[in-house]
């Protein structure tokens, strides 16, 4: 069965921010084991880390990275060198993500309004909830 899943590079994160994209981007894929790609790395860095991943049925990767392209912003692979062509590496905004949670919360009837404070595993359920639906 194959699963989603989001990773994340300290690397290329930082790499991001310098270059102005922010510091939240992410790898998002589809495969039946993610954990040896990891390892094997994306964009020329080898710290990426799998921070969450789901099982799917159906869903294959092209089908993922459209859903998820059409509400996010795919950095696109051929505009910057560092990525060496891998696609699936999205930007993120904390509003964005913040927004979702709250609307989340709000709609299963938590009216709670706590300030949030935002971890990867966040934008990793933002990313698979928007790339199944």
């Amino acid at each position: 069965m194959s699963v989603i899943y989001v990773a994340r590079s300290a690397k290329l994160s930082r790499w991001a921010s310098d270059v102005g994209l922010g510091k939240h981007v992410y790898k998002v894929g589809v495969a039946l084991d993610p954990k040896p790609l990891a390892a094997a790395g994306w964009a020329g860095e080898t710290d990426w880390t799998i921070v969450r991943q789901e099982p799917v049925d159906g869903l294959d990767e092209a089908t993922a990275l459209d859903r998820l392209a059409a509400k996010e912003k795919m950095i696109e692979p051929r505009l910057y060198p560092k990525l060496k062509g891998t696609a699936g590496v999205f930007r993120l905004t904390e509003a964005r993500v913040e927004n979702h949670i709250i609307v989340s919360r709000a709609l299963a009837g938590d009216s709670d309004t706590r300030a949030l404070k935002l971890k990867p595993a966040d934008y990793a359920a933002y990313l698979i909830h928007n790339a199944k639906r």
